[in-house]
């Protein structure tokens, strides 16, 4: 038998069987998934925390230790890896196949709120956390600079403002700012004038940290009328720690500008200085996006594209320019 003798046969329902198979194939076409590479959805979580100024020993001990005694507590956690560096501490969950991410995310939430009460009182901010595949890559990089701004109120900006936003559009699993740090002001103690008053770095630190806490003031009451006092203690920019008196010396008083050269975001000081980012040769932030597992890549980046002017519009004109996306 033939096989081709039926179709010579009938040319007529030979033709129309080829162009429903094409038909088919051109609908088929555009509801498969765009990917690189083969879907893997190993659901992992990347918890991560910072603390300036800590060497990785503390952080370790300090910050580590805390939140995987709180997550290792989390239901089907197949493998946690921490790494522990200068300021920082990352943790990576990596949970069963079966395991769904949103439910690891509020039970990865809730250890976090937990381990706070264990974590140094120091520590700025909460600690965050994503949901990634380990296997991808990132998919989309945002390179962000200015003629107005220093590279300190850029990460500020893109850190407050940029990536909360981004992270909310549909497929994205993570967004990581780098580059720059949070501004800071800074205080760098000069050892000889220290020597020369006899005064200690704890000292110092400890006068830092007395003038400059965020506490309840109380209360004035007269006859029947009471007063809530509502002052705040932060400083907020360098002049304010030059002002501040760190010790009383033979009846002289030393501030902490006598000793220390104190110095502010105006002047570019940030959290990490040993940080720093470069786009076209110009100082930049950059903003780098990860995707969710089995998202669609195409619409992600065209969602990300189409919010760019709106996220531009949300920082003052004058102090960014327009912010370039690299593949």
């Amino acid at each position: 038998m033939n096989i081709s003798a039926p179709f010579i046969a009938r040319p007529v329902a030979t033709i129309l069987l080829t162009a429903g198979v094409a038909l088919c194939g051109a609908a088929a076409f555009t509801l498969l998934p765009v990917a690189p590479l083969p879907r893997i959805d190993a659901p992992a979580i990347f918890v991560s925390a910072s603390l300036p100024g800590a060497s990785p020993e503390v952080m370790a001990s300090t910050v580590a230790t805390p939140l995987e005694r709180h997550l290792g507590a989390i239901a089907d956690v197949d493998d946690m890896t921490s790494t522990s560096g200068v300021g920082t501490t990352s943790i990576q969950l990596t949970f069963g196949l079966d395991r769904d991410l949103d439910g690891a995310a509020r039970d990865v939430q809730a250890a976090i709120v937990a381990a706070r009460a264990d974590l140094p009182t120091s520590l700025t901010r909460n600690p965050s956390y994503f949901k990634l595949n380990s296997s991808l890559f990132p998919v989309l990089a945002i390179a962000m600079t200015s003629d107005v701004l220093t590279q300190g109120q850029i990460y500020d900006a893109a850190d407050a403002v940029i990536s909360q936003r981004l992270s909310q559009i549909k497929g994205v699993g993570g967004v990581n700012v780098s580059g720059s740090a949070l501004p800071a002001v800074r205080v760098e103690v000069n050892p000889l004038a220290l020597s020369k008053y006899g005064i200690g770095l704890q000292d110092v630190s400890a006068a830092i940290s007395n003038a400059n806490a965020n506490a309840p003031k109380g209360a004035i009451e007269a006859d029947q009328l009471r007063y809530q006092i509502y002052t705040n203690d932060n400083a907020r920019d360098a002049q304010p720690y030059r002002d501040l008196v760190i010790a009383n010396r033979n009846g002289s008083i030393v501030r902490l500008g006598d000793v220390a050269t104190v110095s502010d975001m105006q002047d570019g000081a940030t959290e990490n200085i040993r940080t720093y980012g470069l786009y076209n040769g110009k100082p930049a932030v950059s903003v780098i996006i990860f995707q969710q597992p089995g998202a669609n890549i195409v619409e992600m980046v065209d969602a990300i594209k189409a919010e760019l002017p709106q996220l531009k519009s949300s920082i003052r004109k004058s102090t960014w320019s327009s912010p370039s996306t690299a593949r």
